[in-house]
């Protein structure tokens, strides 16, 4: 045999070791099915398990639009393809009825369902690692507690590599960490409790921090630098707001308890759920302890950088509504000055809405936001007290129109400079909107 072929066989045989250990570490056996008696469940556990699911907001993920809830059939969109959410009934065909905690709890610790399947972190398990024990059971008790509901959602099919699975052994290896949340002995109990539910049952950080090549959640100063949820821009949650008013405690207080802050707007898009179903719904001492957490993440934002104040943003706002000689004024003019346009007298006569210039999407660095607001409309959102409901402009619209109104809002109402490649995102976006209908209305 010549060197090159023993080389070649070192090589192969190097690979096939390495491949067979790879397997061997990703392999996870299967845990035999149970049968759950719901009656070991004190009502005062399946209370607590009400709570924490609320906090965590599986139903926010795990319900089809128009579905039952915690029947799965979700389309969530990412980087790497569209990941459908399972059935997390206590049915025994199609659900979780026939889990044991100990297959609950390897599932929620660390993304493996009953079968041995690895589960991808479009399912927070990053997040849900960190609950304690007590929550953890606590849920268990909830959700099998809950009617079953017989339905098989359609599987997942990402492209190759992604859709092998035994892949995120390996990811989990570089990514996963384990470690509890940690108290601050110098912050308050509050501030304490709100980051656990930030971190643990929340995952905030899963839309709002920026990712990886391999969709990892980045650290450090990255962490609630903003991210991508369904499309969306989900805005930083730190130092680097883009908000033109910075957010106090009770701002997100307001925000995250009833949907909606005179300072900031109502929440709509992916947030809508999030409030409907989970901050609303938790204890009020909770949303409390939330928005002082985020709010301390929050701290600094705005600081030494200049911009016009709300006085000058209203002014020219005023200013740019009189206005009708570009095609972009002209379209706000007919299709949005009716519920925006800034009245005479003040803020509270701003048609029927917030003023725009309070928009944080408007002040992001991509128009990603304004865009789908745009062409989608907003036919729910989480508590406007003045009514959320905007029609979606898709077939009223051709691209460059769509595009010359939102780059007039952003040039008029921000003081911030223009965005480029407006009427390409247009395109782009546009070109998902069957699937954005597929949505939360939003």
């Amino acid at each position: 045999m010549s060197r090159a072929a023993k080389w070649l066989l070192t090589i192969v045989i190097l690979l096939v070791v390495v491949a067979a250990g790879a397997a061997l570490i990703a392999h996870e056996p299967e845990i035999p099915t149970a049968t759950v008696d719901t009656r070991q469940f004190p009502e005062e556990q399946v209370r607590r398990g009400q709570e924490v699911a609320a906090a965590g907001m599986c139903v926010v993920c795990h319900t089809a639009p128009g579905g039952q809830a915690n029947a799965g059939g979700f389309h969530m969109e990412t980087p790497f393809g569209v990941i459908v959410s399972t059935n997390i009934t206590p049915d025994t065909e199609t659900g979780i009825g026939g889990w044991s905690f100990e297959a609950f709890e390897r599932a929620m610790r660390r993304g493996i369902a009953r079968d041995g399947t690895h589960l991808y972190p479009a399912f927070p398990y990053t997040s849900f690692t960190k609950m304690s024990d007590e929550d953890m059971h606590d849920l268990y008790a909830y959700m099998m507690s809950q009617p079953p509901v017989r339905n098989q959602p359609q599987e997942t099919h990402l492209p190759f590599p992604f859709n092998q699975r035994m892949l995120m052994a390996g990811w989990n290896l570089l990514f996963l960490d384990r470690d509890p949340v940690a108290k601050v002995a110098s912050e308050s109990e509050a501030w304490n409790r709100g980051q656990y539910l930030a971190v643990a049952l929340g995952h905030c950080s899963a839309c709002h921090t920026p990712r990886n090549a391999l969709g990892a959640e980045k650290s450090g100063k990255d962490y609630l630098g903003g991210g991508e949820a369904e499309g969306w821009i989900a805005p930083a949650l730190n130092g680097s707001s883009k908000a033109p008013i910075p957010w106090t405690e009770q701002a997100l207080f307001d925000y995250l308890r009833a949907g909606y802050s005179d300072q900031h707007g109502a929440a709509g898009a992916s947030m809508t759920p999030v409030v409907r179903v989970g901050t609303s719904q938790i204890a009020e001492s909770d949303t409390r302890a939330l928005a002082t957490y985020i709010a301390s993440q929050m701290a600094g934002a705005g600081q030494g950088k200049t911009g016009p104040t709300p006085p000058q943003r209203e002014a020219a706002a005023q200013a740019a509504v009189a206005t009708t000689d570009t095609l972009g004024a002209r379209i706000y003019a007919n299709a949005c000055a009716a519920c925006h346009h800034p009245g005479p007298g003040g803020p509270d006569l701003f048609g029927t809405q917030p003023p725009l210039w309070l928009a944080t999407s408007l002040n992001l660095d991509q128009p990603d936001n304004v865009i789908r607001y745009v062409l989608n409309g907003t036919q729910h959102d989480a508590g406007n007290p003045r009514g959320g409901h905007m029609p979606g402009y898709a077939y009223a619209l051709n691209d460059a129109q769509v595009a010359a109104v939102v780059q007039f809002m952003r040039e008029s109402f921000t003081g911030q400079p223009a965005w480029n490649g407006v009427q390409d995102a247009v395109r782009r976006i546009r070109g998902e909107y069957p699937l954005a209908l597929q949505g939360r209305g939003e």
